[in-house]
């Protein structure tokens, strides 16, 4: 059977490669023409196809950076983070190459979300942070290495983002401890949001699980400094108005997660 398998194998008609004879050009130019018409498993082999048969050139060195984008919108971040990182690797003076350092962010950006997270609409903070640090370091880099970038200031929003992603992810697992009634681990998991990202809006509800914690333990002095650290940096903090007609309950009595 196998020697019958083998013979039909050996009669099909071979599949001629249409790519072949073309030059370098014409195959950069149908890879941008697949890549412009969002046909973009079709742009990457025409990019592969260009490399492996021209590897010199101005061509091959557009393609090995167009190659990382494709891989992006496939939605192939892995992919598209090792493109990119080749890129910067080969070419650290080219003059797109901070394109490479932004390009990088963004598919660390998303990198993790996956299709059921865009159906959902998942937050950040919900998720594994490893790639949320990976793309603010990739999107630091950008900022220190090209601070006059076009790409720049969009960087820089998204940093912003991931701060505060970050830090939300922290105030989401100190407040899974505080349901918990694992009061050491709550605080200690606020503690650090706080220190790490001390501007992050996030670490409003962090203090407040540090006054709770704190409470919990009975470390009236530290729970005394935690609410004044809170009302100080949050002076108009919703978690400091209470029900007027419960004034003699302290207010981090009436909060509840």
């Amino acid at each position: 059977m196998l020697g019958l398998a083998l013979a039909a194998c050996n009669l099909l008609p071979a599949v001629e490669d249409e790519t072949k004879g073309w030059s370098a050009q014409k195959l950069y130019n149908e890879a941008k023409d697949s890549l412009a018409g969002r046909d973009y498993p079709q742009a990457i082999k025409y990019y592969e196809k260009l490399e492996a048969r021209y590897p010199y050139g101005r061509y091959a060195q557009q393609a090995q950076l167009e190659i990382a984008y494709a891989y992006y919108r496939d939605n192939e971040p892995a992919q598209a983070v090792t493109a990119a990182e080749r890129f910067i690797k080969l070419h650290p003076n080219h003059p797109n190459v901070d394109y490479a350092y932004y390009l990088r962010g963004l598919a660390n950006f998303n990198g993790d979300l996956g299709w059921l997270g865009y159906i959902s609409g998942q937050d950040l903070s919900e998720r594994d942070p490893k790639a949320a640090r990976e793309a603010f370091d990739a999107f630091k880099d950008l900022v220190t290495r090209f601070p006059e970038s076009k790409y720049t200031p969009d960087a820089i929003a998204r940093m912003n983002y991931l701060v505060n992603a970050l830090a939300s992810h922290e105030v989401h697992v100190a407040r899974y401890y505080m349901k918990r009634g694992a009061y050491v681990a709550a605080a200690n998991r606020a503690q650090y949001s706080i220190k790490t990202y001390p501007q992050a809006p996030a670490n409003e509800e962090g203090l407040v699980i540090l006054v709770k914690a704190y409470d919990a333990m009975k470390l009236t002095d530290l729970r005394d400094d935690a609410e004044r650290v809170l009302k100080k940096n949050f002076p108009d903090s919703k978690y400091l108005k209470g029900d007027p007609r419960r004034a003699a309950t302290p207010w981090w009595q009436l909060w509840n997660w």
